[in-house]
């Protein structure tokens, strides 16, 4: 099997460790490339040149920036004493959600795997954790985590979808991850309906979006809740899924998060959110 190209952001916190341990987690499974990435979260004014010399507008202190980033090189360095030499670590400067998002676009990455903290009240109204917002704008998939999952046995993915007007979708990722583990896709989808009425004719759709994906080891479920996260959160209590799978058409803001964003923030789950195609 072709090996995984996986990135994980780092701010060599305690999240950062528990996605490094989910990455060893499918690395027992298939190949995996582990790429650490460091951003130094500093204005467009400072930049750093292709030798690693930093450059600053004047304003800003040249010798903080270099004392700043002498650092982050030694805790990167550390990772590799830590985690083996087989492990890439890198370096670079700017905000931080866009500096993942242009290294990840630029350098091809399969997954990105986050550790996040989730956030709540204000905080999620006005920006919303990092990793939220790295699945709002992200064309690669996210596979994002509150906790250590290191001891996850990855039998049953559960793919939350709307599978009406079923299509062929991004679903490589999830390709890698049947073939690897052999898993059971569970589809679901939420209605606000009478169950007994829709049922027939979603059950229909999932079939046909089953061809279309070329998924075999599925199984149909829906549910009536009143929106996309309580059913998610009430089914998966039921049945205690693996991982949860959803698509995102990344149009979340400030007056409006979506269900992948807000389950993100607030599931104690692992969480692979990918973009839908429009």
């Amino acid at each position: 099997m072709e090996s995984l190209k996986i990135l994980i952001p780092t701010d060599f916190s305690v999240q950062a460790e528990f996605a490094y341990l989910m990455v060893k987690k499918l690395e027992e499974k298939t190949s995996i490339d582990i790429h650490f990435l460091h951003v130094l979260n500093v204005p467009d004014t400072v930049s750093m040149d292709s030798r690693g010399d930093i450059q600053t507008c004047g304003e800003i202190d040249v010798n903080y920036v270099i004392k700043q980033k002498e650092i982050a090189v030694r805790k990167l360095e550390n990772l590799k004493v830590l985690y083996g030499n087989h492990i890439n670590v890198h370096l670079v400067l700017g905000k931080t959600t866009d500096a993942i998002l242009d290294f990840s676009s630029s350098n091809s990455f399969d997954l990105i795997v986050m550790g996040t903290k989730g956030s709540s009240g204000i905080k999620e109204i006005l920006s919303g954790s990092e990793a939220q917002i790295i699945a709002r704008r992200s064309k690669i998939p996210l596979l994002s985590l509150m906790c250590d999952r290191s001891d996850l046995q990855i039998q049953n993915v559960l793919l939350v979808h709307n599978f009406s007007n079923p299509k062929k979708e991004g679903m490589e990722l999830m390709h890698k991850l049947i073939k690897a583990f052999n898993t059971k896709v569970h589809f679901l989808q939420i209605t606000s309906a009478k169950v007994e009425s829709e049922k027939g004719m979603v059950e229909a759709d999932m079939k046909n979006f089953a061809k279309l994906n070329g998924i075999d080891n599925y199984q149909c479920h829906l549910i009536n809740d009143k929106d996309v996260e309580n059913g998610v959160v009430h089914y998966n209590q039921m049945n205690n899924m693996d991982i949860i799978c959803i698509g995102t058409h990344g149009k979340g803001s400030l007056f409006h998060q979506s269900a992948t964003e807000k389950l993100i923030n607030h599931l104690f789950k692992p969480i692979i959110s990918f973009h839908l195609n429009n």
